[in-house]
């Protein structure tokens, strides 16, 4: 009887002290408990002045959705192709493929909704010897994918890489492909 009581004693004594061992090291950083990021497209922002926004959740630790606001208020003299939309709103979903917390290499599905102003038809002015375009407005959505990276620091702060292609569906005023470029700074909270 003694030496069962003992025995118990020691088991108990042993699981305890292991229970608490693996407790201290199974505390994840807060990089991989906290589930919202917001973050700000910083090349956007500073070689163009395009202000473009992004809020994302973490469903789990391969996967979160984003929703992203671009807004180009000074659109007029636009760079090319690439900046036809004055604003869209984007859907995205996002499957990370390393076995880090939503973080690392990732590929993304996304819809976007944009409108803007696009050239349909140019001439040449005999006159001034200037081409002279012929612009309509459009609202369309677009489907796509992208190839990304992730990368969150311990206290939170992250940079995503992120590159894109889409098509418009509805409209012939709309430029057929759209392209996202993306370098974004957040914060994961």
């Amino acid at each position: 009887m003694k030496n069962l009581f003992i025995a118990s004693i020691l088991i108990l004594v042993t699981t305890l002290s292991y229970a608490q061992e693996t407790s201290k090291d199974s505390i994840p950083d807060s990089r991989d408990i906290n589930k919202n990021e917001l973050s700000i497209n910083a090349f956007n922002l500073v070689a163009f002045g395009i202000i473009d926004i992004a809020y994302e959740r973490v469903i789990d630790e391969n996967s979160t959705w984003a929703v992203e606001g671009y807004l180009y208020p000074n659109n007029d003299d636009y760079y090319g192709d690439g900046f036809f939309k004055n604003s869209s709103v984007t859907g995205k979903y996002k499957h990370f493929f390393s076995s880090t917390y939503a973080r690392g290499f990732y590929v993304n599905g996304f819809g976007m909704l944009s409108n803007g102003e696009y050239d349909v038809d140019y001439y040449l002015d005999q006159q001034s010897g200037n081409y002279v375009y012929k612009t309509e407005n459009y609202t369309d959505f677009a489907i796509g994918f992208g190839l990304g990276g992730k990368f969150v620091s311990q206290g939170g702060f992250l940079l995503d890489l992120n590159a894109g292609i889409g098509r418009n569906l509805f409209s012939d005023n709309s430029p057929t492909i759209v392209g996202q470029f993306m370098i974004n700074l957040g914060y994961r909270f």
